[in-house]
């Protein structure tokens, strides 16, 4: 009674003093996700043509350019007219941000991106996309069957999130029956505070970095602690890419199933797993491409990197934005029965792949298996340098044998080249980044999307 009262009354009030229509586009979107591939792409089309056509009227960056493009937005006939268009990057936002900036635009908040990939990014969110963004993750829950209302225990570090808990926030949170824990504090005093917490809480939906909610599975598994009777029906993971062994500790120790969801700060909420085991593409309002090393369309089965169009982001608007994150998409329609287009594989951003001495990419998979099941190791990073130089650092307890350095520097010699420097750095801790997210591979050498790696 307390969840429907919540879903259905509260938190449907507290969104319209914030001006946010995130209700209503919760239930349009319930409504078009059952429509048929066909259906979605003339929705996809006819949403498109409205959006750029406003952002020729009254956003200056793209005036000018549709004009210097001989780009008529009324002229678009389907999504593949996009290709007409240029891409947008980090370099040009940051160069041209007043221009970018919707001239009836409304309120707007600044936000930005950690930097995880070397390039911090500063923009700006309108009513628009928030409510959005709020509609995409309601739904997303509900096909869960948990719904806003239902105890929910949140792991994040962002300081956006964690620097807004002001008294307001707090009895908000409490009314709706969240509480946020803090992800890049996980010594061990405040781990077994946040077993105790969620033990306590039994939320009925766990949220955060697969990183932080499997390190406090395996401190829960580690001290005894039972959390697969707590009623929990479902553990969403977003923000960093989800390993098999992650997804594997996360179901075994929570006993629920992990829903992955993909998207960023600055692209937005752009796909959600359903129980069928599908990544749906919120395709009402995002369209996905899939581009190679050459710039251009790959077909479905192939990886490329993601470039987005988010038409809900009028007051500052992404068209044809590069990620930096690669995927593969899929040309089957998922057994939930939703003719929502799907992301059958998403390998994680350029940056979390490697690149041998010979030129080949690989993704940074081929080096994380070989440090990950040594015996003793806790914590790893890989930091590749340069072409001939790679870092590794692990925090290991007594456990961890002598004579693993060496095989760590010759699995890695293998794969990268027998040329390449590998040293190996036992350190006491391994910081997260300042977001909370945590990153077992960096690559500082420059490469293309690995489409055919």
């Amino acid at each position: 009674m307390y969840t429907r009262l919540v879903s259905q009354l509260l938190f449907p009030v507290h969104e319209r003093l914030k001006h946010h229509d995130s209700v209503a586009r919760r239930r349009e979107l319930e409504r078009s996700q059952w429509l048929d591939p066909e259906q979605l792409q003339r929705l996809q089309a006819r949403k498109l043509r409205s959006f750029l056509a406003d952002l020729g009227r009254h956003v200056p960056y793209y005036r000018d350019l549709f004009k210097a493009q001989g780009f008529d937005p009324e002229a678009l006939q389907s999504v593949a007219d996009l290709q007409q268009l240029p891409f947008l990057t980090k370099a040009i936002i940051r160069a041209h941000g007043a221009e970018l900036r919707h001239e009836n635009a409304g309120p707007l908040v600044r936000h930005n991106t950690g930097g995880s990939s070397g390039e911090p990014l500063i923009f700006y969110v309108g009513l628009d996309r928030v409510s959005h963004d709020v509609a995409a993750k309601w739904r997303a829950t509900r096909w869960w069957d948990v719904d806003i209302g239902d105890p929910e225990i949140v792991v994040w570090g962002s300081p956006i999130e964690l620097g807004a808990q002001d008294r307001v926030r707090q009895w908000r949170d409490r009314l709706l029956r969240t509480e946020l824990l803090p992800a890049f504090e996980m010594s061990d005093a405040n781990l077994d505070r946040f077993v105790a917490t969620i033990a306590e809480r039994k939320p009925r939906m766990l949220f955060g970095y697969p990183s932080a909610l499997s390190h406090i599975a395996r401190h829960a598994e580690a001290k005894g602690v039972p959390m697969d009777k707590l009623g929990i029906a479902v553990a969403f993971v977003t923000s960093e890419r989800l390993y098999d062994e992650q997804r594997a500790t996360i179901e075994r120790v929570f006993g629920c199933r992990v829903a992955n969801g993909y998207g960023g700060r600055d692209a937005g909420f752009i796909a959600h797993q359903c129980p069928a085991g599908g990544m749906h593409v919120t395709a009402e309002d995002i369209v996905v491409e899939i581009v190679g090393a050459d710039d251009r369309p790959v077909p479905p089965g192939q990886a490329g990197e993601i470039v987005t169009t988010h038409m809900a982001t009028r007051g500052f608007p992404f068209v044809r934005y590069r990620t930096g994150d690669v995927a593969v998409m899929d040309t089957r329609r998922c057994e939930c029965g939703r003719g929502l287009p799907l992301i059958r594989e998403i390998h994680g951003r350029t940056t979390d792949f490697v690149v041998a001495a010979d030129g080949t990419v690989m993704h940074g998979l081929a080096l994380v298996y070989i440090v990950r099941d040594l015996p003793g190791v806790s914590s790893f990073k890989i930091i590749q340098e340069s072409l001939q130089r790679t870092v590794v650092q692990l925090v290991v307890d007594g456990s961890f044998p002598a004579a693993a350095n060496e095989e760590i520097v010759t699995g890695f010699k293998k794969r990268l080249g027998p040329s390449v420097d590998v040293e190996v750095q036992l350190v006491d801790n391994i910081p997260a980044e300042r977001s909370g997210k945590f990153r077992y591979v960096v690559s500082r050498v420059q490469q293309g999307a690995p489409a055919a790696a």
